[in-house]
């Protein structure tokens, strides 16, 4: 007997293909059609009832699971047989909150680097490739599954794009955009995290029509509304959260903010830096309906993948503080999957549902020996097996830092008042969450505003990518960058919007810094003395790479280490716990969304200078 091939739609969902798909595992299920695969494993663990059954069998027809039984149950015909009588089968792990783009892989890249960890599917929060090109963010995220990557990707469009109503280019989404995507594929499983709180809560913003477009779109398809509850902690904001039908959080930080969080309803999506604290508490609580919980990575980059693990590494840290195992991978298959309603297809080893299997050799430990997906094995040990497509992405992929001019030193001059020798400066620092902005007299010289890098004052930039024209905002910036000569250091990678940042300790080496990565077409660019001393290729959005992790990682420990060379400047009184670090941590420092207050942005209609205050919408000149 051959093995049949599966279904042609199998790899996307597709209602009308789904039925055809169902109907033919309903007969085999019966026994009346033949099976193309059999895996009969030592254990097995229903999550639905959280019991591990001995020796069962996994019938296989497709992609998909046909039957699950005792072993020597299935009454029907088989084509091929695997026994792994040492091994415990456990659902493929999911991500109910993953930016890819934080990978800086593209999907197939992602696939082969991910799924030894046994991760087989992801909920991609896309509001970072939507704001670079919106209008093929749906067609981004499905090629790589299109093309027979075995990773399952469930796009959520971006409700972050733009990320504040003072930003602009790359895409733009509301009722009509998000109506679109819920109705072009059943892999659409809603909106990605509403993270504008002043938008959502003041009918005033200019923002408040799109984004409450979008979640009534995304409710007419039974979508579901992720949320992102940033500084949100005090009783009433926590119910209006809830009420918005903002139906999780991933930005929990506390136990008795998360604890407060869960009791008004709302799913909590736990990442790894606050994990320990939370899972110990929440078992000295007593909680005994762990459903509405799942383990996220968020935003983790290769490197630290390679490191770490993927959410193999959460489900370890839960085990390790105090969660029993079959809690914890619950929090990994079945709890995201309901969320997410996505159980037809994924989240447990039950019949109709994708063939992804994970085989551990040591449950307590969560040791993966072997990963299957779509019915097939994809990895052996920490090798990748499976089918990785090669894809060369189009132009609208990898041209997407539009500057149509040579950016200059001059585009970093911040003119002084006229005739003065001193002048007021506003400064931000990193994370800087207060509701005034600094404030500090700098030299001037030439009739340009100084830095003072024995205050720790630097110049940071923002240059836009998406209209041609680089329109350049800066300020200075306080406890970060370079305090070496001569020296910058940038990235198309500055979460959401993801126009070029540069901070620098000369206007020269910021333009050049600016021009390297825009003829590289995105990544980071690290100058000095007058060279690039080391660089990191994006060039796909700007934000990912198609090639292994590995590959990358080697990049980016050369970064690190010419980074070494360079005396970055540190701010004593600055939060250790927030200090941006390098690269990384220094890319999140140009978010806008709550609790963010004054930021600076690429120029607006709406913010001349760039800066904003993006929660009244208050403007303020950037020295006087």
């Amino acid at each position: 007997m051959t093995v049949s091939a599966p279904l042609p739609d199998d790899l996307l969902i597709n209602a009308a293909d789904e039925v055809r798909i169902r109907q033919d595992l309903v007969l085999t299920a019966l026994g009346k059609r033949p099976a193309d695969r059999l895996l009969r494993v030592g254990r097995l663990l229903d999550v639905h009832s959280r019991t591990w059954l001995e020796d069962q069998e996994i019938v296989i027809k497709g992609r998909r699971i046909a039957y699950v039984g005792p072993a020597g149950s299935f009454a029907g015909e088989v084509a091929e047989r695997s026994h792994e009588p040492n091994l415990s089968a456990v659902p493929g792990f999911g991500e109910a909150h993953k930016h890819i783009e934080s990978s800086h892989l593209t999907p197939e890249w992602e696939a082969a680097l991910v799924m030894p960890h046994g991760v087989t599917w992801t909920c991609e929060a896309s509001h970072e490739f939507s704001n670079v090109n919106g209008a093929r963010n749906l067609e981004f995220w499905l090629e790589a599954r299109r093309r027979g990557s075995p990773m399952k990707i469930f796009p959520l469009p971006g409700s972050a794009v733009p990320p504040t109503a003072y930003e602009w280019g790359g895409g733009y989404f509301g009722y009509d955009e998000q109506k679109q995507f819920m109705s072009e594929s059943l892999m659409v499983a809603g909106l990605d995290e509403v993270m504008d709180w002043p938008s959502i809560s003041d009918p005033s913003n200019p923002s408040y029509d799109r984004l409450w477009g979008m979640i009534g779109a995304t409710f007419e398809q039974r979508g579901v509304v992720e949320g992102h509850g940033a500084g949100l902690r005090d009783l009433a904001s926590i119910n209006a959260f809830a009420a918005a039908g903002l139906a999780s959080d991933h930005e929990g930080w506390f136990l008795d903010e998360i604890w407060q969080k869960l009791q008004h309803g709302l799913f909590i999506e736990l990442r790894p830096h606050s994990l320990p604290e939370v899972i110990k508490g929440l078992i000295e609580k007593n909680l005994a309906d762990w459903s509405q919980m799942a383990f996220v990575t968020d935003d983790r980059s290769a490197s630290d993948t390679l490191k770490m693990g993927a959410t193999d590494y959460n489900v370890r840290l839960a085990i390790e503080n105090g969660l029993s195992p079959e809690i914890a991978i619950q929090c990994v298959t079945l709890n995201p999957a309901r969320h997410m309603r996505l159980t037809p297809w994924v989240g447990s080893i039950a019949p109709g549902r994708f063939a992804d299997i994970v085989l551990l050799d040591d449950v307590e430990k969560l040791s993966i020996a072997k990963v299957w997906a779509d019915g097939t094995p994809v990895s052996e040990g920490r090798t990748f097996t499976g089918a990785r497509p090669k894809i060369d992405w189009p132009e609208w992929a990898t041209k997407t830092v539009k500057i149509d001019r040579q950016v200059t030193a001059a585009d970093f001059r911040i003119e002084a008042p006229a005739g003065r020798a001193t002048a007021n400066a506003a400064l931000l620092r990193p994370f800087h969450w207060s509701d005034e902005f600094i404030t500090m007299e700098l030299s001037v010289k030439d009739g340009a505003v100084q830095r003072d890098h024995d205050r720790n004052v630097t110049k940071f930039s923002i240059v836009d990518r998406f209209s041609g024209e680089a329109k350049v905002s800066k300020m200075f910036w306080l406890g970060t960058g370079p305090r070496t000569p001569d020296t910058a250091l940038g990235s198309t990678l500055g979460h959401d919007k993801h126009n070029i940042w540069v901070v620098g300790s000369s206007d020269e080496a910021m333009a050049m810094v600016a021009n390297a990565l825009a003829e590289q077409q995105g990544g980071w660019v690290l100058v000095s003395g007058g060279r690039v001393i080391a660089r990191v290729h994006y060039e796909v959005g700007g934000l990912m790479t198609a090639r292994s992790a590995e590959n990358l990682d080697a990049e980016m420990q050369a970064l690190y280490k010419a980074g070494e060379t360079i005396d970055w400047m540190y701010e004593p009184t600055f939060s250790p716990r927030w200090w941006p670090g390098f690269p990384e941590r220094l890319s999140f420092a140009t978010l806008t969304c709550s609790p963010w207050r004054w930021v600076l942005v690429a120029p607006s209609e709406r913010a001349p200078q760039g800066f904003v205050n993006v929660l009244t919408g208050e403007t303020h000149p950037v020295v006087w």
